[in-house]
Parts: structure tokens; sequence; C-alpha cells
């Protein structure tokens, strides 16, 4: 719809890693701009917070050298993510870092915030905010987001629960800008059906679990590869906000997936403290529900280039089937 062209140039396949807590790391997010996508990490990954600057360095350097040894080859720009909540104590030193590192594209959670889209914007960068329904679309431009990232039911992480259909056809109705679609996205098809359906872009997170870069321990791997749609959970009691987790991963905490308790979301927690015993980002592992279709553990450039082939053949499918139907007969 309205992605600027330094972006979408740069791009071989319309997809944005999503940024996983733990797992998105600087070797996840340069093997997918080295694949054509755009990488993303948590600001909060970065442990102890000194070390968000070793990694933007890191990245930009790694993709400018790679990008120097080969001119033609296409790689993607990167993004970070920024918790907007008042349980981030590290939000303010982080935004310093970004803005030093001229950090091309920040994803905001969790609230929005005019002052920290005014920081990106000081040195060209664009926001783009995540959103589970179009009250809170509305919101983040109000505030000045350039962009938004519809998070529908069956996301990973913190999920909404609306259709992805009924949610960017909401937006769609009064934003025209860049729109990012998020939930159960892990095949070509369903990229090609977010763009069918209004985004510009396909929000990936889940199928990255699984892959060689990705930050996580062998189990949570093959539980990915091994995993389906059914045996995903949603709930709020790990976080304080509703999200997907993998059922295997919570009965192995000693929980039961069935008859978990609800959390107050008062005490949002993402990195400071727990408010189970069992952490969501240490023994509670997120999922979403498009797992199925992730159905072996391979490297970044391996699982991008197998989705850029289904996409690929997605298109060619969708124009048959358009072309076959001009030459139907109009009753």
């Amino acid at each position: 719809m309205a992605l600027p062209l330094w972006l979408s140039s740069r791009l071989t396949l319309p997809v944005v890693g999503s940024p996983m807590f733990i797992a998105s790391g600087p070797e996840l997010v340069i093997a997918q701009c080295r694949a054509g996508v755009i990488g993303s990490f948590p600001a909060l990954n970065a442990r102890p917070a000194s070390m968000l600057t070793d990694w933007l360095a890191r990245i930009t350097e790694e993709n400018a050298a790679y990008r120097a040894a080969d001119p033609n080859a296409v790689v993607a720009p990167f993004a970070v993510n920024q918790i907007v909540h008042r349980s981030n104590d590290r939000l303010e030193a982080d935004m310093t870092v970004i803005v030093e590192h001229e950090v091309p594209i920040v994803i905001t959670s969790l609230g929005a915030r005019q002052e920290i889209n005014d920081a990106v914007h000081s040195y060209g960068g664009v926001v783009f905010h995540d959103v589970i329904d179009d009250r809170f679309a509305h919101k983040a431009i109000e505030k000045g987001a350039d962009g938004l990232i519809a998070v529908a039911a069956g996301a990973g992480g913190h999920a909404g629960t609306q259709s992805p259909f009924a949610l960017v056809q909401e937006i769609r109705t009064w934003f025209d800008g860049p729109l990012l679609l998020s939930g159960a996205i892990a095949h070509g098809r369903s990229i090609l059906a977010a763009q069918a359906a209004g985004a510009d872009l396909a929000y990936i997170g889940s199928a990255f679990l699984s892959t060689t870069e990705a930050n996580v321990v062998a189990d949570y791997k093959q539980m990915i590869v091994d995993s389906g749609a059914a045996d995903i959970v949603y709930s709020n009691l790990f976080t304080g906000v509703h999200g997907n987790y993998l059922r295997g991963s919570i009965v192995a905490a000693g929980l039961d997936p069935d008859e978990l308790p609800q959390s107050d979301p008062s005490k949002m927690d993402f990195g400071s403290g727990g408010i189970t015993e069992a952490k969501a980002w240490k023994d509670v592992w997120g999922a979403g529900q498009g797992i199925g279709a992730v159905t072996e553990r391979r490297s970044t450039a391996e699982l991008v280039a197998t989705l850029t082939e289904q996409y690929d053949r997605a298109r060619h499918d969708l124009a048959v089937v358009l072309s076959e139907a001009t030459e139907l007969p109009v009753h």
C-alpha cells in the first residue's frame, strides 16, 4: 500500500521477522537481513543493558560488510522492539542508544507514546506499533506512529483475539500507511494471503524459532517442529498479558494447561522478575498457531528460501485461477 521505497527495495520477500523475547539476537537478526527479510529483536534481550550498544554496532557493521563484499546482495534493514510500558525501567536509556545508532525501524509494543515516536523521527527512522484492535490502531497513529502491526488471533506471544480479516479490513477503512499482519503466518501462501487481505508485510515469528540461529534451547526448537495449532494455549498467567504458549512446555513446568488461573494485569512483567515460578521467558515457551507448517529444523536462509518458493508458487497459482475466472461465461 504505502511502504517507503528505501524499505521495499531492500526486501526479497515481504516479511518482517518479529522480535521474540530471548530467541531474537544478533545471529538471528543478521541472518534474516541477509536473507532479505527485516530482522528484529527486543531491546530487553540485550542483557546487561550496556550490551545493546554492542549488538547494534555488530548488526550494522556485519550487514554493511556483507553488502560491501557483494554489492548485488539484498540486505534488509533491521528493527528494534521497545516495550513502552511502565514496567520497562530501561526504556529511556535504551531509547538514547537507539537514537545514537539511528536504528532504521523501531517497533513499539504495549503503549503508544508521542515522545518515543518523536525521538525516532528526529533522525529519520520510522515507528511501527503493535495493535490488537482498531481502537488501539487509532491511538497509535494519533500519537505519531508511521505504521501499524495488526496482531491478530493465533499470533505467538502477546496476541489479540480478532480474525486477521476483521482487523485488517477495519484498519484499512481509514489508514493507508504501512500495515503489517501477524497471526499464524508460517507458509508462503499465508504471506500472499496477508497481502491480499490488505497488509503490506507479513510479520512472522514462530517459524524462526526452529532455526539454527534462534537463541533457544534445542528442546524448544524441536517442540516447535513437533507441535501444531492444537498445542497452543492462550493465557495471561505468565506476564499479565494474554499470549499464546506451547502446551508441552506448560506441562513440563508442572502446570495444567487446561486449568490455568488468571493473572492480575496490573502486575505485568517483561523481564525484571516473574509472576509465576514458571517464568514465561525460561520455562514456558511462546509460539503461534501457524507452527503446524514447520516440519523441520533448518537455517534461517533455508527457511526464507522455502517461504519464497512457496510464495512464488502461490502467486503463480493465483494468477492461473484469476485468468481462468476471466474466461468463464457471465450469466
